[in-house]
């Protein structure tokens, strides 16, 4: 039987530590959440907490076994199932009384479901029989959240044997994939991330847990992690042609997010969901024959119609009457709520120091950086002990990191083997070719700060979990950064999981500033921070092909704030509340646009 969520958000994966042990804090009630299994040393490192917290002994897989790596994952992620079913069946054994995990699971329910309307009808009941009767019908109906993993498909280095060579099938992001793959989890989902990587595609599928039975249900489903509605059919029909289905496309927005930022050329979610909105048919007939032929020609039975698609959205999302509009207007079937869920120790892993600073974040606080050493955009909150130590070391003229977990590895500009932009190597390296080139100041300045931006990610993501858990630090390096999404600016208060859940579903407010923007319209004041920053770039001034970049980006810009206007004037009654929000920001984005374009325009003249 396929696993239908009883919630209809999910908790995304977030940073390292963030949601590593999620499911072991919100599964029993039925709430789906992500954990990140790129760093298997900081699963060891759970590994190492969780054995001796369920009574069993800790035996560790140590970095001489072959194919560890693997092993590391596939064993915590059924540790965490264990865990998992063991609370839940604990749930399911206990009495419906106030206060308790099952009266808990029935009460975050979304109110518009037939379980939660039947189990409010518990308390007009009088006759002990039919009340014994309906709470034994409940038990059988519920069900825990699922398990799902992340696999950010840009984390690939390959590793090597004692002699040097590549191990097969041994890169990071593949050893990842086969630790999910060989674990005992079912109705879980991987998630990809981060784009196409054809490796792990085409090692996706040696595995026939992603294969659906004959009734078209999965034990392991693949969903991919989107942009827009191409990045989806492109890879929908790569992994198509291999005879794999991908069962969901989580769209994330470009820039309204946390961790690494992926912006696209000026396109806005809303436009996006709307595509998706009017082509899922179209996406899933399209790629139904591409996969039925490919299991055809690999000699397997092919099937009549299209297995399930579904399409859900994370990114900045706020508040009810938002979800409500994701949900009703573009009919998603799941909303990511990731940033508010930091504030919410039940849920998350958060070092108390970073909670406290996360909970006092103003707007400033979050800055669409540099300091990511993959050399992509990435949200990042100032102020904690990450970036203290980082330009603690740069004062003391040693910048850089130790580099112990190589995962971020992708630079050869000085060595044969990659190393990362953030190890105490390349920025010594670095630093010391530019000293040499002779550049003007200002330029000179400028890339030196490129350099210095670059801070170790690996253990700064992983170190909230040792910290909350006193396990063995990373070569006792125990710094923090964190990676919220710019929406955690209207989030104050540090609440319960109950509490965060009412507030999705619009039974509670827990944000206290009244002047929060829409989720739409911070993203497009995101988007047109980001497009005034390619103007002020040298390129955009004489480079053609950048010009015509940032005149393509403008009018994507348009074309959207064309769109949110036609929205507004759509929405009915039920989302009036949205449409004053959105036309009073759409006003001030087109200012903006007018006033950044006329100064760009009488610096160059671009083609009309």
């Amino acid at each position: 039987m396929q696993f239908t969520s009883p919630h209809s958000f999910h908790i995304p994966v977030m940073g390292l530590a963030y949601t590593i042990d999620t499911p072991v804090k919100v599964a029993r009630f039925g709430v789906s959440s992500v954990i990140s299994i790129i760093e298997d040393n900081l699963v060891e490192k759970m590994r190492s907490h969780y054995y001796p917290s369920i009574g069993r002994p800790y035996v560790p897989i140590n970095t001489n076994e072959e194919d560890y790596r693997a092993k590391r994952i596939t064993d915590y992620l059924n540790l965490v199932n264990l865990i998992v079913k063991q609370q839940f069946e604990e749930l399911k054994a206990s009495p419906f009384e106030a206060g308790s995990d099952l009266n808990k699971y029935f009460e975050m329910l979304p109110d518009n479901t037939d379980l939660k309307r039947i189990f409010n009808l518990m308390a007009d009941l009088n006759d002990p029989e039919d009340i014994m009767q309906l709470e034994h019908w409940l038990k059988t109906q519920i069900q825990p959240g699922s398990i799902d993993v992340n696999i950010m498909t840009k984390l690939d280095k390959n590793n090597y044997d004692k002699q040097g060579n590549a191990i097969e099938d041994g890169s990071d992001a593949v050893a990842a994939l086969r630790g999910y793959a060989n674990s005992d989890l079912s109705n879980s989902s991987v998630i990809l991330s981060a784009g196409m990587n054809p490796r792990l595609f085409s090692y996706m599928e040696k595995h026939s847990v992603f294969d659906a039975d004959s009734s078209g249900n999965f034990e392991k489903k693949i969903v991919i992690k989107v942009s827009d509605y191409r990045s989806a059919l492109i890879q929908g029909k790569m992994l198509a042609k291999k005879g794999l289905w991908v069962s969901e496309f989580r769209i994330e927005s470009g820039l309204n997010c946390g961790g690494h930022a992926f912006a696209t050329e000026g396109y806005l979610i809303g436009p996006i969901m709307e595509e998706f909105k009017e082509n899922k048919e179209e996406l899933s007939s399209s790629l139904f024959e591409i996969y039925n032929q490919a299991l055809i020609a690999k000699g397997k039975s092919g099937f009549k119609q299209p297995h399930t698609i579904k399409i859900s959205v994370q990114g900045g999302i706020g508040t009810h009457a938002e979800n409500e509009l994701l949900n009703t207007y573009y009919g998603v079937d799941s909303t990511g709520w990731g940033t508010p869920f930091l504030l919410v120790p039940e849920a998350t892993t958060v070092d108390e120091a970073t909670l406290k600073l996360l909970s006092k974040a103003k707007e400033e606080d979050v800055i669409l950086s540099k300091n990511s050493p993959l050399g992509v955009r990435f949200h990042y909150l100032k102020g904690t002990t990450g970036e203290k130590e980082k330009l603690d070391r740069i004062a003391k003229g040693k910048p850089g990191s130790p580099c112990t977990e190589k995962y971020l590895v992708s630079n050869t500009e000085f060595t044969k083997e990659p190393i990362c932009t953030a190890s105490r190597v390349y920025q010594k390296r670095k630093i010391e070719q530019l000293k040499e080139q002779g550049l003007p100041e200002q330029e000179y300045k400028e890339q030196l700060q490129d350099v210095l931006d670059k801070e170790c990610l690996c253990i700064g993501l992983s170190n909230a979990a040792v910290k909350e858990y006193k396990v063995e630090p990373f070569k006792k390096l125990e710094a923090v950064n964190i990676c919220p999404g710019p929406n955690i600016a209207y989030f104050t208060e540090i609440v319960s999981l109950k509490k965060m859940v009412d507030h999705i579903y619009g039974r509670l407010n827990i944000l206290q500033n009244d002047n929060r923007p829409h989720m739409f319209i911070k993203e497009l004041s995101l988007y047109i921070n980001y497009w005034s920053e390619l103007l002020g770039e040298s390129k955009a001034l004489v480079d053609k092909k950048k010009q015509t970049y940032i005149k393509n980006f403008h009018g994507n810009l348009l074309n959207g704030i064309a769109y949110y206007r036609d929205l507004s004037a759509k929405l009915s009654d039920e989302f009036a509340t949205l449409e004053h929000k959105i036309n009073s920001g759409l006003d001030e984005a087109e200012r903006q646009l007018a006033e950044l374009l006329s100064g760009y325009l009488a610096k160059v003249a671009i083609p009309a």
